[in-house]
């Protein structure tokens, strides 16, 4: 039996680098890669800017933006699964595991979602991620400190982002912490999806020696974790002890 394309997720906080190194991995690596669908949120007509209203006034637009995320997120696999022919790995831009674990999560906790919105969100989101979602085969975590997420949202300049503050950053570097090295309080069926943890605190883009090392250890993964999809043998990743440098950090 054909096995379908196994499909990874980069995840990490607002200014962890995805966008730069998924257009790295795409280039030098020639993995297909999909974006997150932001066009559908910026969307610029009478409706307005979703991702706009959310920044300026988070708790009005917290539950509407949370819940169109998902939408949009789980529309664009569709959409883009719909026409691959190909089993080569597919690498998409965040999830809707981020959404929930971090970012709606987070409106809640910080009291910008209420109660009963967060009780609503959760139970719907249960209910159509296992029944109509597929799991990713492993997830790849751009692992950055607040600060330096903090200093690339201001040089980046997006008009979005600029009211952003370094708390929200630090609040939503625990709760990515909490969710893929902790997996605190996940799905079940999340618990042994492998983890590769990348450090990106340096300027990859720029620093030649930091990216080479990167791309290595993306390809590693990505053919251990294909390797075993395609044999179907049981999980073995483990973190790696008396590994050479630039071996990969995996968890499950």
């Amino acid at each position: 039996m054909a096995h379908a394309a196994p499909h990874f997720v980069v995840e990490g906080n607002i200014g962890a680098g995805k966008s730069t190194f998924l257009r790295l991995i795409g280039a030098e690596l020639g993995i297909d890669v999909i974006y997150e669908p932001t066009d559908k949120w910026q969307r610029k007509d009478k409706e307005g800017n979703l991702l706009d209203l959310f920044y300026k006034d988070t708790p009005r637009w917290a539950y509407t933006f949370q819940s169109y995320a998902f939408i949009s997120r789980i529309q664009s696999q569709i959409e883009h699964e719909a026409n691959v022919t190909t089993t080569d790995p597919q690498v998409y831009e965040r999830s809707v595991y981020c959404d929930r674990y971090c970012f709606a999560k987070n409106c809640f906790e910080l009291g910008f979602m209420s109660a009963l919105e967060w009780s609503i969100y959760k139970e719907w989101f249960g209910w159509l991620v296992e029944a109509y979602t597929k799991k990713p085969s492993g997830f790849i975590y751009l692992r950055t400190t607040p600060d330096v997420c903090y200093t690339r949202i201001q040089k980046r300049s997006r008009c979005e982002e600029s009211s952003i503050p370094l708390s929200y950053l630090e609040a939503l570097h625990s709760r990515h912490e909490e969710w893929l090295i902790n997996k605190h309080d996940v799905l079940p069926s999340l618990v042994n999806v492998p983890v590769l943890i990348l450090d990106c605190t340096k300027e990859f883009e720029t620093d030649s020696a930091a990216r080479a090392i990167m791309l290595q250890q993306v390809e590693q993964f990505i053919a251990s974790v294909q390797n075993r999809h395609n044999n179907e043998s049981p999980l073995l990743h483990t973190p790696m002890q008396n590994a050479e440098q630039n071996s990969p950090k995996m968890l499950i």
